[in-house]
């Protein structure tokens, strides 16, 4: 246990006198209350953290129909995520040397319940894009919190809760998307949208009771973020950090263009919506399995390269099979697509294990993440621009195509044994 955890709990010792074994036997006990309600409140969190995206695309054309916007603006929605992940990046550390970590996840989880709930009451195309915004960048300050704050609570389980983590995150963007439509069509798509509020509002309530449990001292505690004394250099100029950026980005820029799209493809080759949304749902659980896997081969090869090599592979008979023949087998595209982005996972083991201090870590995540998504958010549009220009999917396809040897330029650099600390002067 951490210093800092002990702090959690209530010290009714020092109040009444008892024997020195029941005070011991009294502090466990808190510690282990106190972590319980902080890993209840990482675990709602983490939940949270991609509903908004998955419960949206499988109703794009059917939203789109009701309150009057053409496809085209389906792109337009699809590079929200990771716009406002790349911005939540940016404001994310200031809020935190402000408010604290626990005071700014709650926060984060607030504002994602009410961007989701307000979002599916809104009768216009523009108030619904600015509060699935305001849902997303609630969703991405979480991304940017809540692993400084697993090292907080849990530096001595970050395995196993790092683990539980992504899993609620892959769970997080699984269910809405299967369970989309057929709530749809059971009680309208402002339902199916909108009751994934309930549990944004209800990942914050467990932070306000460790907030009252910590009674203002959670400002005080920097445990999980780095130091100011440690090494400092120019991330920019690394060659390493530009290679992080690429392979995360053009991951990214791939995972929400098919996010967005998938069901758009897959219902002109003639599949039900329904359909549809199945796929993209099964495209994100094939990368729960991924979460688990990729990290464990990258720590146990000295270059990781061959395997993003082989993920590269997936993505390019997935496209192949998805723009030939969609509907031959379409379980096989899909299942291939979801194995492409197992580069994700790689590139977030990659950051801890190219990087020697916690500020090493910080800068590389921050600078890998906020450029990639910078660059990321503009692939759905342009995949949406380049079919409505066409009239086909060759050309969206030929975009994605270039993302992936752009990532494995990327790759190539991020994947040499080497440390960022050794190349940013």
């Amino acid at each position: 246990m951490t210093a800092t955890l002990s702090e959690t709990t209530v010290h009714a010792e020092t109040a009444t006198p008892r024997p020195g074994i029941a005070r011991v036997e009294q502090r466990k006990r808190g510690l282990i209350e106190g972590r319980l309600l902080v890993l209840l409140a990482i675990v709602m969190s983490a939940l949270t953290l991609r509903v908004a995206v998955t419960a949206f695309s499988p109703l794009a054309e059917r939203i789109g129909a009701d309150i009057g916007y053409s496809t085209a603006v389906i792109g337009v929605f699809g590079m929200i995520p990771a716009a406002m992940f790349a911005l939540s990046g940016l404001i994310t550390p200031i809020m935190v040397s402000r408010f604290g970590l626990e005071r700014t996840a709650m926060f984060a989880m607030l504002t994602a319940g009410g961007g989701m709930l307000i979002r599916a009451v809104v009768p216009n195309t523009g108030e619904l894009l600015a509060f699935s915004a305001l849902a997303l960048a609630g969703m991405g300050i979480g991304n940017v919190v809540i692993p400084p704050l697993v090292k907080r609570y849990f530096s001595d389980r970050l395995a196993i809760v790092s683990s539980l983590y992504i899993t609620m995150v892959q769970l997080g963007t699984v269910i809405p998307a299967l369970i989309a439509v057929p709530v749809a069509n059971a009680h309208g798509w402002r339902i199916s949208l909108g009751l994934w509020a309930a549990i944004g509002f209800a990942a914050a309530l467990p932070w306000v009771w460790v907030l009252r449990a910590r009674r203002g001292r959670d400002l005080a505690d920097t445990t999980g973020l780095p130091s100011g004394d440690e090494p400092k250099g120019r991330v920019w100029r690394s060659p390493l950090a530009w290679g992080m950026a690429g392979m995360f980005g053009m991951t990214s820029l791939i995972t929400y263009a098919m996010f967005a799209w998938l069901p758009r493809i897959l219902e002109d080759a003639g599949a039900s919506d329904a359909f549809g949304g199945t796929m993209v749902g099964l495209f994100a659980l094939v990368g729960l399995s991924a979460a688990f896997t990729a990290p464990t081969l990258v720590a146990k090869v000295r270059n990781p390269f061959p395997f993003v090599l082989a993920f590269a592979a997936c993505f390019f008979v997935s496209f192949a099979g998805l723009l030939i023949a969609p509907m031959s087998v379409p379980l096989l595209w899909v299942l291939l697509l979801g194995l492409g982005p197992s580069t994700f996972p790689m590139c977030l083991t990659l950051i801890n294990m190219r990087t020697r201090s916690s500020q090493g870590s910080a800068t590389l995540s921050g600078f890998a993440q906020g450029v990639g998504y910078a660059v990321a958010c503009s692939g759905p549009l342009v995949f949406g621009m380049l079919h409505t220009a066409t009239g086909g999917w060759a050309a969206p396809f030929a975009l994605l195509v270039v993302a992936v040897l752009v990532m494995l330029a990327g790759a190539w650099q991020a994947c040499k044994p080497q440390m960022l600390e050794d190349t940013w002067h």
